[in-house]
């Protein structure tokens, strides 16, 4: 996807993040992140917006923990947030296309630009389902280019690396389809990290799971149960995915 309509989803993301959690009210629970309240989503997604703005405005080149989330409460919190989220489009927007930072993926996009506005993209949307499961209202939809991007940068990105937990004794193979864009991912489960490749292999798959890309996007980020009539083959793996797979 292009970096000007990921910056573009992300300002939206973000400010829908805020606003629902505006409505919901600060002390509300996040159902979809067991022992959070929307304090606790406002407070870490704040701080994830201001750590990736820290790496491009400053070309940071080696990692730096996450800046620490300040007391605040009710509309100094939202406050807050909102001005890191609108610092982190700005410097998306303004930063040149290719400055050069610090990422940290396998797989990445073809810049480190790309990387971080891809990154924060994602991270906005998955927090802003967090947002809507607190104010207790349906998932908005998501473009389904969009999630197929979100679906990918989880399957070769996030559990290509040594820290997942999803794996099993002996390999094992679920095979991931986007039912509307088509796109097509194998992923090969076994005692090391998952190795995703995109396409069908022609392997057998111990588990396939279909569905809609938004579906599938919602569900693999564990915002959605990973059930139903898409989930076929051996649904202890798809178990597994549900118990394992956070990030």
């Amino acid at each position: 996807m292009e970096i000007t309509e990921l910056v573009k989803t992300l300002a939206r993301e973000g400010e829908l993040l805020a606003d629902l959690a505006e409505q919901a009210g600060t002390d509300a629970p996040v159902p979809t992140c067991p022992g959070w309240h929307v304090t606790d989503l406002l407070r870490h997604t704040g701080s994830v917006h201001r750590w990736a703005a820290g790496y491009v405005a400053e070309r940071r080149l080696e990692p730096v923990g996450f800046p620490d989330a300040p007391e605040l409460a009710d509309g100094e919190l939202l406050a807050w947030f909102r001005q890191g989220h609108a610092d982190l489009v700005r410097t998306l927007t303004e930063a040149p296309a290719d400055v050069q930072c610090w990422t940290f993926l396998p797989t990445a996009p073809p810049s480190p630009l790309a990387f971080w506005a891809r990154r924060q993209a994602h991270e906005t949307t998955v927090h802003r389902m967090d947002a809507e499961a607190a104010r207790g209202v349906a998932f908005s939809p998501v473009d389904p280019e969009f999630a197929e991007d979100g679906v990918d940068e989880l399957l070769t990105g996030f559990h290509a690396r040594p820290r997942s937990r999803v794996r099993t004794p002996e390999p094992r193979t679920v095979r991931v389809r986007a039912a509307d864009t088509g796109a097509v991912w194998t992923v090969q489960l076994s005692q090391e990290p998952a190795r995703t490749v995109q396409g069908d292999t022609g392997d057998a798959a111990d588990c396939e799971l279909t569905g809609e890309a938004a579906w599938l996007y919602a569900a693999l980020w564990n915002r959605l149960p990973l059930a139903g009539p898409g989930v076929t083959g051996d649904l202890a793996l798809a178990r597994l995915w549900s118990e394992t797979a956070g990030i």
